[in-house]
């Protein structure tokens, strides 16, 4: 594992915060994971941090415009997948039962691509690469390993995801009721029984970073001014996880690997 030069169709691609504050952000997911910040401006007043480890790209950060911070968005962490056509998926939203929260545009030369949402809710973006692929390094310390979905209606979304990416979405053979999503023959993250969510939360993406010790890296979080909502908990033969909400608000998990 390591350098990562393409993402194949359907796979998650790129992992972007919209915060309240860049630079504390800036501050926070440097200290936990280790990450670099180059920044680059974006317009007169807006600039859009790029993170890096090992000179590759692990995701982005930029602050919330104050039209989004009207409409209520939160501080969040936005899950990007890879696709051959923006255009081409975006027209499958609607028909699928989902919504286009922004239609499919150009961002410079690097891609193009649209914000949608599914039909229980979760938000999600799609990336049509040509100067930037993504993400750049995966497999080490720090950098996105998995993501689920929370939502409370696993087979509505399942439904969804398959006509759209064409995920698969296989219960296992543990048959615990989550489900893993395929992307071909690459399990990438999955749906987990509503039971296990939280009801006060809207649907969403939750992604997961992987690290060399959970128990360590969330007391690190919290001293440094995260909310733990889900202490680090064992699921056997898998990993150790924790669920953090980083100081301005948004919301992910630190997942290491059983050994």
């Amino acid at each position: 594992m390591g350098a990562v030069e393409a993402h194949a169709a359907g796979t998650f691609c790129w992992v972007e915060l919209g915060t309240t504050d860049q630079n504390a952000a800036k501050q926070f997911y440097g200290s936990l994971f280790g990450w670099t910040a180059n920044d680059f401006p974006m317009g007169p007043d807006e600039v859009y941090t790029m993170f890096g480890l090992e000179g590759r790209n692990t995701g982005a950060c930029y602050t919330l415009r104050p039209d989004m911070r009207e409409h209520g968005v939160p501080p969040h962490w936005l899950l990007y997948v890879s696709v051959a056509n923006a255009d081409e998926t975006a027209a499958k939203i609607a028909p699928a039962g989902g919504k286009v929260v922004a239609p499919p545009f150009d961002v410079a030369e690097f891609g193009r691509m649209a914000v949608l949402q599914d039909p229980t809710g979760a938000t999600i973006a799609i990336w049509q690469p040509k100067m930037h692929h993504g993400t750049g390094i995966e497999g080490v310390p720090g950098t996105l390993c998995w993501a689920d979905l929370m939502t409370p209606d696993q087979a509505a979304a399942a439904k969804f995801y398959q006509g759209v990416f064409g995920w698969q979405a296989d219960p296992g053979k543990e048959n615990t009721g989550y489900l893993h999503i395929k992307n071909g023959d690459k399990h990438i993250g999955g749906i987990p029984p509503a039971a296990y969510q939280n009801p006060n939360a809207p649907p969403h993406w939750l992604l997961y970073f992987l690290v060399e010790h959970c128990d360590a890296l969330t007391a690190k979080a919290k001293a440094n001014g995260a909310n733990i909502y889900m202490a680090p908990m064992n699921m056997e033969g898998v990993g150790r996880w924790s669920v953090v909400a980083d100081p301005q608000g948004a919301v992910f998990a630190l997942f290491q690997p059983a050994r």
